[in-house]
């Protein structure tokens, strides 16, 4: 089967690898000619050290040989997506779109099946998400995905074309609670990240996790997910994962918070968006998101981490 990838990040990259080698023929489209020059002679992506790039992966800086692929995953930033589905979006009417990446929009406050539904009407859209990193994919190791996408059948086809030995997708119909899951996860990543900066210690971090996870369940089911959803892969699973390891880009933002360090600009955190969104949406809809609420805060220097985490613990004290 042949797929296209939009995006050459690592990522991108890595599940263009993973597919590759199962035995698909690989589209991959990348908007830097330079880094498409590199990868095309050097077979290696600068994100994904010590992996190769399989013969099975074409490179272009066209987009062309990727609008030739009825199948098209989208690994690009969520705050970019818009942007791409609208300058093509009459190239991309009739395919079959998989969402890569976890964030909130925030101009249109959807996820990212939901803005391809929107932008790109006649497209069939969906979403891969779960506890992965790019590095883990790409060098073989074992992953478990969920594809969200609203018509069951065709997220069955989608499910037995993205599966590897390896990378394991297992299915769901709930496209909101699997957004939200994905976009959540990555704000409290960030207050975890500011919990051990700040050296506020193991005990702290578990806290906000486990405090986390009901503030993710409540904007979700408001806007309608699933409850089981949430407990998932797509959900839990991500939490677990993004707040607990350096390799997570939105936990090492939350470090640099924490300890009043400087962190590379050039680096993509989705977390931060998605706070400020989540800050608008709690707002709307009168929802007690205080976690989501001073990390927005944060990351607009509104506020600074002793006064942060003044405000949380001097919440009152209530029953679990």
């Amino acid at each position: 089967m042949k797929i296209g990838i939009a995006g050459g990040g690592a990522f991108g990259a890595a599940l263009g690898v993973a597919l590759a080698l199962d035995g698909n023929d690989i589209q991959l489209w990348a908007r830097d000619p330079a880094a498409v020059l590199e990868m095309q002679t050097t077979r290696s992506n600068p994100k994904l050290a010590g992996v190769t790039l399989p013969e099975k992966i074409a490179i272009s800086a066209k987009l062309e040989p990727l609008f030739s692929c009825d199948t098209i995953l989208l690994a690009i930033p969520a705050q970019t997506l818009p942007t791409f589905l609208t300058a093509h979006a009459d190239r991309l009417n009739g395919k079959n779109l998989v969402a890569c990446c976890k964030g909130i929009d925030l101009e249109r406050m959807t996820g990212p099946a939901s803005t391809i539904r929107d932008l790109v009407p006649g497209a069939m859209p969906a979403m891969l998400t779960g506890p992965s990193f790019a590095a883990d994919i790409a060098r073989g190791l074992p992953t478990a995905l969920t594809l969200a996408c609203a018509d069951d059948e065709l997220g069955a086809m989608l499910q037995t074309a993205l599966s590897t030995t390896n990378l394991r997708v297992y299915r769901t119909t709930d496209t909101v609670g699997a957004e939200l899951g994905g976009a959540l996860k990555n704000v409290m990543a960030i207050a975890s990240g500011i919990a051990i900066g700040a050296k506020l210690g193991e005990s702290a971090r578990a806290a906000l996790i486990t405090r986390g996870f009901p503030e993710m369940q409540r904007l979700a089911l408001a806007l309608g997910a699933q409850p089981d959803t949430l407990s998932g892969l797509s959900g839990f699973g991500d939490l677990v994962l993004t707040c607990t390891s350096d390799q997570s880009r939105n936990y090492r933002y939350g470090l640099a918070l924490g300890a009043g360090a400087d962190f590379d600009q050039n680096t993509t955190v989705e977390g931060a968006a998605t706070a400020r969104a989540v800050r608008r949406l709690a707002e709307e809809l009168d929802i007690d998101m205080p976690i989501c609420t001073v990390v927005a805060d944060l990351t607009e220097n509104k506020t600074d981490v002793a006064t942060a985490l003044n405000t949380l613990l001097s919440r009152p004290l209530k029953e679990e």
